[in-house]
């Protein structure tokens, strides 16, 4: 006697599947019956279903890639000396009587044979012989007879302009050494993993994605691997941006000094900017500034997005200001690789600015979230300076990396994997961790050029 099976083909004999996509009660799956939960894990088809990019490129970094440069380095620590000031002026010089005056310190640099000027708050201006110098007293004879500056007592500002000497005269002059100052920076080791253990790897669930570095396909656990990728990329700019030197030597790590930090300690920081209301007078508050640092013609401008905005206002009511008269020296004088770079330029008395948005302050999980920095003023273009490790002036663009790096390892962005996955059979961890490893710090040359605009902090 034949036998019979109780149903046909592999599937129950009340499911039959269509050959075609039909909607049919036959060929239903109800997921919620529990007698086809075993099949479903089984023979389920994948699902394929793209990704929604509902917060757009979620990368922040490329500041650092627009203005800067990266060089390897070899120490724990990055030594180098920027020149000082070639003219002597004080602005805390105390007029102790009519005819002398009081240096904060000893080892001022003015000296007998000097003419000084002097000023007071009120602009009041008397020119001077310098007698004698004893320490931090100065004695002078003014030119200027009526002597009302002197007459008064108060801090006033000094400065040298010149000397005179008698006929006949021996010891002329005093030999003065050129100033400088010399900065320190030190880098941070930065550290980062993506892990998955080894069941979830064989356990294959695409889903279509378009991932920010413009690549898209069918992604899975890589997915995850690739933004813990990116997101460290980010925390690789972030920390030179954000980067603090630890004042307390206990701590257990000790910090470094990222870009606010150093316009903030040796730079210049601009508090409530109102371009869109206040017009050109406020931003030529700036210029008058950068006129007395290094007045450096071409500047790149990094700005949030009301502050973008308000540059916008403050050109627009200029009647198309602008127009024409700026040179994109910086970009190879092409307005056209200005543009696709996301910069747009215009000149205000002998300087060029390029404006573009910065993500990074606009995000929401960044700088976005706080809304305290509006933005930075860069200075394009390199500087000269001392490199005490080799020994002689470098020319460095204002703003670069340094990383860690020798013929035998180089930390400048390291990637490897440990556990029982791929083959690389590390460790007894049934998982797939990916490392991430970075060593590098931030060097701000000539940060007196650079210009932090923020909002002012109500203690």
């Amino acid at each position: 006697m034949a036998g019979s099976f109780a149903s046909s083909g592999a599937f129950g004999a009340h499911l039959t599947p269509a050959p075609v996509k039909s909607l049919w009660s036959g060929n239903y799956l109800n997921f919620a019956d529990p007698n086809f939960a075993q099949w479903s894990q089984q023979f389920l088809p994948e699902v394929y279903e793209k990704e929604i990019e509902r917060y757009g490129n979620r990368t922040v970094s490329g500041f650092l890639r627009m203005v800067g440069a990266e060089m390897p380095m070899a120490s724990d620590q990055i030594i180098w000396s920027e020149q000082g000031r070639l003219h002597i002026a004080y602005d805390d010089v105390v007029v102790a009587s009519t005819s002398t005056l009081t240096m904060s310190s000893a080892d001022h640099l003015i000296h007998e044979g000097m003419t000084i000027v002097i000023a007071d708050s009120t602009n009041l201006v008397e020119k001077a012989y310098v007698s004698g110098v004893n320490g931090v007293t100065v004695t002078v004879e003014v030119y200027n007879s009526s002597n009302k500056l002197m007459a008064s007592t108060g801090t006033v500002k000094v400065f040298v302009y010149g000397s005179e000497y008698a006929k006949g005269s021996q010891n002329a002059g005093v030999s003065k050494d050129a100033s400088f100052t010399t900065f320190t920076n030190k880098p941070i080791i930065l550290r980062d993993k993506y892990s998955v253990n080894g069941s979830d790897t064989a356990q294959i669930g695409w889903v279509e994605v378009t991932s920010e570095a413009g690549t898209s396909g069918y992604l899975w656990y890589l997915k995850g691997e690739h933004e813990s990728r990116l997101r460290f990329e980010d925390y690789l700019e972030m920390s030179m941006i954000e980067a603090e030197l630890a004042e307390d030597a206990t701590m257990t790590v000790g910090g470094s000094e990222g870009l606010f930090a150093a316009i903030e300690s040796r730079g210049l920081v601009y508090n409530d900017q109102v371009f869109g209301t206040g017009g050109l007078t406020d931003f030529d508050t700036i210029l008058a500034e950068l006129d007395k640092q290094g007045a450096i013609e071409e500047n790149m401008m990094f700005l949030d997005r009301a502050t973008s905005l308000g540059v916008d206002n403050m050109l627009a009511a200029q009647n198309s200001y602008g127009a024409g008269g700026t040179s994109y020296g910086v970009f190879n004088n092409s307005e056209d690789m200005a543009l696709n770079l996301g910069f747009s330029g215009f000149r205000r008395g002998s300087y060029d600015f390029y404006k573009t948005d910065w993500k990074y302050l606009n995000d929401s999980t960044t700088r976005g979230l706080i809304s305290d920095v509006e933005g930075v003023i860069v200075p394009a273009g390199t500087s000269t300076v001392y490199d005490q490790t080799l020994g002689k002036n470098i020319a460095r663009p204002f703003l670069h990396v340094r990383y860690r790096a020798s013929e035998a390892d180089d930390r400048r962005m390291k990637s490897w994997v440990t556990g029982s996955v791929g083959g690389n059979y590390t460790s007894d961890e049934d998982a797939m961790n990916v490392h991430f490893l970075s060593e590098r710090l931030l060097c701000v040359q000539g940060a007196n050029n650079f210009v932090l605009l923020k909002k002012s902090v109500t203690p």
